[in-house]
């Protein structure tokens, strides 16, 4: 899924700070930093503490039981203990942050790093109670960022399920016909909506989550995060991009394939093959050590040269106006990225390489792989062909 680089901010990490005394508090369903400390899934949030070299969860009587069958913390403690000690010792309703506070007066702690998403309320709450806390942004724990053999394998696991669904998906369109200018499969037009709900229900039956499924057509491809709409169109070109996340493992996988239904133009197979092969000079170019920022460039020359300017015309941006790459894990988006900031690569990162060219009057075209990064160069954990039409 393509990526805006971030604009590079020297300020970004003034507040960041490597302390080991660590306090989190968020849902594990939608924080994938909780959930990677905790590996506890729960639809609510819950309090984290990382003190003395030593992981602690604080829960509610209603998850109690179930986090210390479950988790990989130390020590799951009970929250309403914690709130009656709270209580006892004068606060006749003690909020999250009372409670929060007696834990941390039991701990003679006094400084604690966050991360950047950390609750305001509590922030302001546990300040007044005297304790220093220092934001860290992401990646707050650096070790998420270089998956283990593990981590590469349910990735990959979940990009099989990708591979397999994204090929019963062009199957379709291959035994589609062409009338007045549509994709008809079994007497019906191909949309957007049809074949994305198609992909979707083929992943929920595999075990796999898949949202914001991008099937793009024509010019609507040429926003690279339309999700696309209405019938599908012969000889345009369509983008699929398919990033699901495993209800198991909770990794995601990313990929992204354009194909024409029919005859392409000359101009929009020429666009096809420059987008491939800025894609092989990125993959090529992935290894330990070298600088993402170099990577994309590279790419962004390339295209230059080929004659695919990128900048604003008529008000719309136009050529290759967004990152190279990003980490991929328990979040679509992670750290690092491969754009327009400076990030030397380290082995065990996996990245989208994902370059593309979008021209309202040519048409679109991204191709986006995953890669393993390693001292020699990457591993491609994408086996999906790229092909370009299907007749």
């Amino acid at each position: 899924m393509a990526e805006q680089a971030a604009p590079q901010n020297p300020a970004q990490n003034t507040t960041s700070t490597a302390g080991s005394d660590l306090l989190m508090i968020a849902c594990s369903e939608t924080d994938a930093n909780i959930y990677y400390a905790s590996h506890f899934l729960a639809p609510d949030a819950f309090i984290y503490f990382q003190a003395k070299g030593r992981s602690y969860l604080l829960m509610s009587d209603l998850e109690v039981d179930r986090a210390r069958a479950q988790s990989k913390v130390d020590v799951v403690l009970s929250y309403s203990d914690y709130e009656a000690r709270a209580k006892s010792e004068g606060i006749k309703a003690p909020g999250l942050a009372d409670v929060v506070h007696t834990f941390m007066k039991e701990q003679a702690i006094q400084e604690w790093t966050v991360p950047a998403n950390f609750p305001l309320q509590y922030g302001d709450a546990l300040r007044q109670h005297g304790y220093t806390l220092n934001i860290k942004n992401d990646p707050f724990f650096p070790k998420r960022v270089l998956k283990t053999p593990e981590e590469v394998a349910a990735i990959r696991i979940t990009q099989e399920a990708v591979e397999e669904v994204i090929g019963e998906a062009f199957e379709r369109i291959r035994q589609a016909e062409i009338k007045e200018g549509l994709i008809y499969y079994e007497g019906q037009a191909l949309s957007s909506e049809s074949l994305r709900n198609f992909l979707h229900l083929r992943l929920m039956e595999k075990g796999y989550l898949g949202q914001h499924t991008i099937i793009a057509c024509g010019r609507d491809a040429c926003d690279p995060h339309n999700e696309g709409s209405g019938p599908l169109r012969a000889n345009e070109s369509i983008i699929f991009d398919i990033f699901p996340r495993s209800i198991e493992s909770r990794y995601f996988a990313d990929m992204s394939r354009t194909v024409v239904k029919g005859r392409p133009s000359d101009p929009l197979k020429r666009l096809y093959d420059t987008v491939l092969e800025g894609q092989e000079l990125g993959i090529r170019n992935v290894r330990k050590g070298k600088n993402g920022l170099e990577i994309h460039s590279e790419i962004l020359a390339y295209f230059e040269k080929q004659g695919y300017a990128t900048g604003k015309v008529e008000g719309r941006m136009q050529g290759f106006f967004h990152g190279t790459g990003h980490g991929i894990g328990l979040d679509i988006h992670e750290p690092p990225r491969i754009g327009k900031v400076d990030h030397f690569l380290e082995e065990g990162e996996v990245v989208t390489v994902e370059p593309g060219l979008y021209y309202p009057e040519i048409g679109a075209v991204r191709i986006e792989d995953m890669v393993l990064v390693t001292a020699e160069g990457c591993r491609n954990l994408t086996t999906h062909p790229k092909t370009f039409v299907i007749p």
